[in-house]
């Protein structure tokens, strides 16, 4: 009784009472992440939670030609610690509810959908308050099943952008303006395949494009997935990639696959793979502080160097996979570069299978209407003759690779800090070609993005996509 008439007194006098006296509720909040980035059907799905409510709304809804929603129900939940070290080693929440994947499941993206909910507080703010968190994990397909054409999504650039925890593989997002060297997928996420990719799988699949599904890590640690496929495709910003990722698909496309990169700045940074493929780790600038340089002794190291592709110690540039890359590329209305950029590819070589259909003819521009070549791109060496561009292969681009079309691209000043040996304003362009690799084809459009002409219904961008997928895809 006088502790309430001393509460009771307090406030007469205008005397502030501590949060817990007043009883204000305290901020709603749900976070998860997903136990493995891939899953096949028949797997568990793991979640993990941390949430300020005690019961979470779980919705799993596959994004596609349609969105869909595959499951509902709940969870239990509690907050949870977040250690310092989240960004680069995980959270550590323990499981919060598990579900079993059914076989039926279709291969593809897989958003997980967070939901709370309370009344407020006690006696002040009682408000219907809510709040809503994410994550997702990519459903493979079970080996030997499905269509042959498969899309890579490019889960370890999502990470190496995800700044949960304080850090990334970035500064300028970085808690203190610090870069990380090392990112945990053990952590609530932050995807791009809204930004990137699902524009081109809406369009696929509305079209009726069969294709399956995967994680950039499944090419690491489950290369069965290119078993009986004809054509692997990536989309958008495809940057970071681990020596497996790229031997397997290298051998696999040797071995008569094909490859289309609807993608730029695509195979930038090599990455390893750590913890189970449950964390990545690139040094990129700094990469006289990655371990592998400073035990440097071992030569046949120097390889797994966790910076550039294109860097003079790990001698393995982009190009030889891909035909391009970003030495020779830049930026296109982006970064402050070329703003006023027509967003268009200039046609070369209008004879080429490529172009069959779209009606296009020498200097033709397509694609400017909706931007097809911006933000990042990816080109080679060139040296023109007779009006027509072709590669020096002074870069690794293979004796093979024809340029079908291009755009200027160039350097931010600043880039000369990140590329060793490399000087500052370079100006190249995005370049559009093909190239063969042992039995195998390898397509690439040199641009993140080629598929705002896809969500822009471009006729010739659409053609060529559809080409692509007749030519080798089948």
């Amino acid at each position: 009784m006088i502790r309430h008439l001393l509460s009771f007194s307090a406030l007469l006098l205008g005397i502030p009472l501590s949060p817990a006296a007043a009883e204000e509720p305290r901020p709603l909040f749900v976070e998860g992440y997903t136990g493995a980035v891939s899953y096949a059907p028949g797997e568990e799905l793991a979640l993990h939670l941390s949430s300020s409510a005690r019961q979470v709304a779980v919705e799993i809804t596959r994004l596609g030609g349609e969105a869909k929603l595959v499951w509902k129900g709940d969870a239990q939940a509690t907050e949870r610690a977040v250690p310092e070290n989240a960004s680069s080693h995980g959270c550590l929440w323990p499981v919060a509810m598990t579900v079993k994947i059914p076989a039926d499941w279709r291969s593809g993206y897989y958003q997980v959908t967070l939901r709370v909910r309370d009344n407020g507080g006690a006696w002040t703010q009682r408000n219907a308050r809510t709040a809503e968190g994410s994550c997702y994990f990519i459903l493979r397909p079970a080996r030997g099943a499905g269509a042959p054409v498969l899309l890579q999504l490019a889960t370890n650039t999502y990470n190496a952008y995800n700044n949960w925890g304080g850090f990334s593989l970035y500064a300028f997002h970085g808690r203190a303006g610090l870069q990380g060297n090392r990112v945990s997928f053990h952590r609530p996420p932050s995807s791009q395949f809204g930004t990137w990719e699902q524009a081109f799988v809406e369009w696929a699949e509305r079209r009726g494009l069969a294709l399956e599904y995967a994680a950039n890590s499944d090419l690491e640690f489950h290369p069965e997935i290119l078993e009986g496929r004809k054509l692997v495709l990536s989309a958008g910003h495809d940057e970071y990639w681990s020596a497996p990722m790229r031997d397997n698909l290298e051998k696999w496309i040797e071995s008569g696959g094909n490859m289309a990169f609807f993608s730029g700045n695509t195979c930038c940074w090599q990455v390893r793979s750590e913890d189970g493929g449950h964390a990545l780790t690139c040094w990129k600038q700094n990469w006289a502080s990655d371990p592998v340089y400073r035990a440097r002794g071992d030569k046949a190291a120097l390889p797994l160097l966790s910076s550039l592709w294109s860097h003079h110690l790990v001698k393995r540039p982009e190009n030889s996979l891909t035909g391009v890359g970003f030495l020779w590329g830049g930026y296109h209305r982006s970064h402050g570069q070329l703003m006023d950029g027509s967003g268009a590819f200039t046609v070369h070589r209008p004879g080429h299978w490529v172009f069959a259909g779209t009606g296009l003819t020498k200097d033709a521009a397509f694609g400017g209407k909706d931007t097809i070549v911006g933000y990042e791109c990816d080109g080679c060496e060139l040296e023109w003759k007779d009006g027509l561009p072709f590669p020096t292969h002074k870069d690794g681009t293979p004796e093979s690779f024809l340029p079908l079309a291009t755009a200027p691209a160039i350097w931010h000043p600043d880039d000369c800090h990140w590329y060793d040996q490399w000087p500052a304003g370079r100006q190249g362009n995005a370049v559009l070609g093909v190239h063969t690799r042992g039995k195998g084809t390898v397509f690439t459009c040199g641009s993140t993005d080629w598929s705002h002409g896809l969500r822009g219904k471009d006729p010739a961008v659409e053609r060529i996509t559809l080409n692509i997928f007749e030519k080798l895809g089948r």
